[in-house]
């Protein structure tokens, strides 16, 4: 123990800092949410920066820390200092009655003399010590520690989840990610620690965030309704794409180029969330790829819709893309999987999986898949993802989901999901949701359930992601974020403020690469 002290030198300087806010709930004469996602706002917030920063010394032991300079995060710190030899970087933000948060810095290599990066988890209302270490390729470390003073956060969200079953369970350093809080007040994406402690904040201009995509050491996500960003991973937000006359809805992914494909609505057309679309991150062009009228145009016709209300016959609510340029989706208001190949060429339907009866005497029979074995197809899923596995042949994949297990559909008013016993077809008396594991069979057209348990209740919203040895799933509506072990066994299990609606859906993201190393 002393050897291994001896090798590191600790200083303590403890700085009390008071650096404000770029946007306050409290302050009218403060900029808006709506401004900070403009170029311009971004360039003169890094213009300050710079400013601010001049040409300083900045040491281990005369840090440069700047709150939340771009105004994405509330709970962040732009950070900035060299150290004489190349040295990796952690922190430690520690608050009392709050379990320490500790990460390790991004940066470009492991080991560099530069240090520039984004510092999460600072606690609201609360004085935050932040113990730096630079640790050096021979093992040696420094560390230093500062104080912060936060504010308090612009939301009301929880910062302690409260756990009401199971204990903590070992997933890594990473962070529940909170996308869609669906309030009629301001919206965010929060961030929770395995902990259920909040670690980040950031605020959005409506509606919600669906997806964060992370390439290049860039994390892209929608703002609002007719707006995507690229941000930096010091916050900085580099490019804001502007969707035009199509709305963003539930779900985007990367393409074969790196490009965003995404479920729209036309705003031009008397249908909804019916659309898929590409935007070129370089130059920002937006392209129709697909209009599901073209796949799908006599069951659309024969679907009901009262003349002034959105016409959604389809309702998309997930897209998964392949690197075969096919596109798996998931429709709600057909509780139907359905594949479509060759999307930004010549789009054409791969096969749907749903209930048979559903789509009986329609032009679409020949495209069902055939269910294998002794099971209730999924209802009104969500979250469908693809998920590959070396084990399987050639043409053999899993897909998984939050299984709502309910039936109902505003354009099929003919159609009595009750005929499917055990669906629930009831809001406020259901009492059953599902997370299924469906393995598909293209060589044979067929699919089969392979893996289910039961999940608190959803009718609608929600999301389960698969993790390997853990499976995290929200009940969006039930405002339960819980994590199960493969067997569907309970380990762990938290309660989330709604704000009288729901938590459309919760990701879990190491953020490696980008927050993180």
């Amino acid at each position: 123990m002393k050897k291994k002290l001896g090798n590191i030198l600790v200083f303590i300087l403890v700085i009390g800092l008071s650096i404000g806010y770029g946007i306050y709930k409290d302050d009218k004469s403060k900029v808006t949410i709506n401004d900070i996602y403009t170029t311009e706002f971004q360039e003169q917030a890094l213009s300050n920066l710079e400013n601010e920063k001049g040409n300083g010394n900045y040491t281990l032991q005369n840090i440069f820390m700047k709150y939340n300079p771009f105004s994405t995060n509330t709970q962040s710190m732009y950070v900035y200092f060299n150290t004489s030899k190349a040295a990796k970087i952690t922190y430690t933000v520690s608050c009392a009655d709050y379990a320490d948060f500790t990460a390790s810095a991004y940066q470009a290599k492991t080991y560099q003399k530069e240090h520039e990066f984004q510092l999460m988890g600072l606690i609201p209302n609360c004085t935050n010590t932040i113990t730096f270490t630079a640790t050096y390729k021979d093992g040696t470390s420094q560390s230093v520690m500062k104080t912060y003073d936060m504010g308090s956060l612009l939301g009301d969200e929880d910062i302690q989840l409260k756990r009401v079953s199971g204990s903590k369970q070992d997933l890594g350093n990473g962070l529940y990610t909170l996308l869609g809080n669906d309030s009629d007040d301001q919206d965010f994406v929060y961030m929770y620690d395995t902990n259920g402690i909040l670690r980040s904040e950031i605020p959005i201009i409506g509606y919600r965030s669906h997806r964060m995509l992370i390439q290049n050491q860039t994390l892209y996500m929608s703002v609002s309704t007719h707006r995507m960003v690229a941000m930096n991973h010091l916050g900085m937000i580099e490019h804001v794409y502007n969707l035009g006359n199509y709305i963003v809805h539930h779900d985007y992914q990367f393409d074969n180029d790196g490009n965003l494909i995404l479920l729209a609505t036309n705003e031009e057309k008397n249908s909804v969330e019916d659309c898929i679309i590409k935007v070129d991150v370089d130059n920002e062009e937006v392209t129709e790829l697909l209009d599901l009228e073209d796949l799908f145009g006599s069951y659309k016709e024969n679907t009901d819709h009262k003349e002034g209300s959105k016409w959604d016959w389809m309702h998309i609510n997930t897209l998964q893309y392949l690197s075969d340029d096919s596109a798996i989706l998931s429709s709600r208001e057909t509780s139907s999987i359905i594949k479509i190949n060759d999307l930004s060429t010549n789009p054409n339907i791969g096969y749907i999986i749903g209930n048979e009866d559903f789509w009986k005497d329609t032009d679409y029979t020949d495209y069902l898949y055939t269910k294998v074995g002794d099971f209730l197809t999924s209802g009104g899923q969500h979250t469908v993802t693809y998920m590959e596995d070396d084990s399987l042949a050639s043409g053999q994949y899993y897909l998984y989901m939050f299984d709502n297990n309910f039936g109902y559909s505003t354009t099929r008013t003919d159609y009595d999901w009750t005929v499917n016993k055990g669906i629930q077809t009831s809001i406020l008396e259901g009492t059953t949701s599902y997370y299924y594991q469906y393995l598909v069979d293209e060589n044979e057209g067929t699919y089969t359930l392979v893996n289910s348990f039961e999940v608190p209740f959803s009718a609608y919203v929600s999301s389960a992601q698969n993790l390997g040895n853990h499976i995290v799933v929200d009940s969006g509506i039930a405002g339960l974020l819980s994590i199960y072990d493969t067997d569907g066994n309970l380990e762990e299990q938290f309660s989330i403020k709604k704000n009288d609606r729901f938590i459309y859906r919760i990701y879990y993201y190491d953020y490696n690469g980008y927050y993180f190393s």
